[in-house]
C-alpha cells in the first residue's frame, strides 16, 4: 500500500535539520480504508501498536512500515543506517490540547517517520506539524506539514531536530514509525507505552503527549 516511490522522489532538507517531506504516499481512498480498519481508540495520545488490533487495510500498511523496503528508504534519504535497527510503531486517532509541545525527540530514537490519514485539513486551526527553527517560539518554522491523507514528515534525530505543532483537540490519524539505537530501548518504550495505555484506561485525563 506505502508508496515508496513518493517517498524515494521527497527532497532532504538539512537546515534546521535533516528531514523530508513527501506526498502521495497513500492515496486518499486508502486512507478512508485505513481510517475504517483502525483499531478502536478512544483515548487521546500515542498507543503501542503491540496493544491495539491490527485487520484490514490498517495492517496492510502496518506491513510497508514494518517492511525491510522502508528501512532502506530512509537510511538513503536522511543519510543514516536504519537497516539493522529495531523499530516501534505507535498509533494516534484523538489529540488533546495539550500534544504537540515543542521537542527534539530522546536520545535513543534515531529517526522517527509519521504518515497521516486524514480527510481534509484546516491548518489554521492547529494540528500540522512543523519543523523548528528553535526550541522557543512555534511560529519560528522552517516548514509546517498539513496532516493530510498521504503526507508523510520524516526526520533523523539530532539536537536541532525541533518540531511541534500548534495546538488541536479532536481527531487527527497519524503512524509514526520510530528507529531506536537498541533492542533494550524498544523494550522499554514498549513497557512504557503498556504502563501509560493502562494509566490512560483507569483516568482518561493521565498524562501528556507529544508528538513524537
Amino acid at each position: 500500500m506505502l508508496n515508496f516511490d513518493a517517498l524515494r522522489a521527497a527532497q532532504t532538507r538539512t537546515t534546521p535539520f535533516t528531514y523530508i517531506v513527501a506526498e502521495g504516499a497513500v492515496t486518499p481512498d486508502q486512507a478512508a480504508q485505513v481510517r475504517q480498519d483502525y483499531p478502536d481508540i478512544r483515548k487521546t495520545g500515542y498507543l503501542p501498536l503491540s496493544k491495539l488490533d491490527s485487520h484490514g487495510a490498517f495492517a496492510g500498511l502496518i506491513d510497508d512500515l514494518q517492511s525491510p523496503e522502508l528501512a532502506d528508504v530512509l537510511s538513503d534519504k536522511l543519510n543514516l543506517e536504519l537497516r539493522d535497527k529495531p523499530r516501534m510503531i505507535t498509533v494516534r486517532k484523538l489529540s488533546k490540547v495539550g500534544d504537540g509541545r515543542i521537542h527534539n525527540d530522546s536520545l535513543s530514537k534515531i529517526c522517527t517517520m509519521l504518515i497521516y490519514l486524514n480527510d481534509g485539513w484546516d491548518d489554521a486551526a492547529g494540528g500540522a506539524i512543523r519543523a523548528l527553527n528553535g526550541d522557543q517560539d512555534m511560529d519560528d518554522f522552517a516548514e509546517e506539514v498539513s496532516p493530510l491523507a498521504g503526507n508523510v514528515f520524516a526526520f533523523a534525530r539530532s539536537d536541532t531536530s525541533w518540531h511541534g505543532h500548534p495546538p488541536f483537540a479532536g481527531e487527527r490519524y497519524v503512524i509514526q514509525t520510530t528507529f531506536l539505537i537498541s533492542e533494550e530501548a524498544l523494550a522499554r518504550k514498549e513497557n512504557r507505552g503498556g504502563l501509560q495505555l493502562l494509566l490512560k484506561k483507569l483516568n482518561p485525563f493521565e498524562g501528556k503527549s507529544k508528538e513524537m
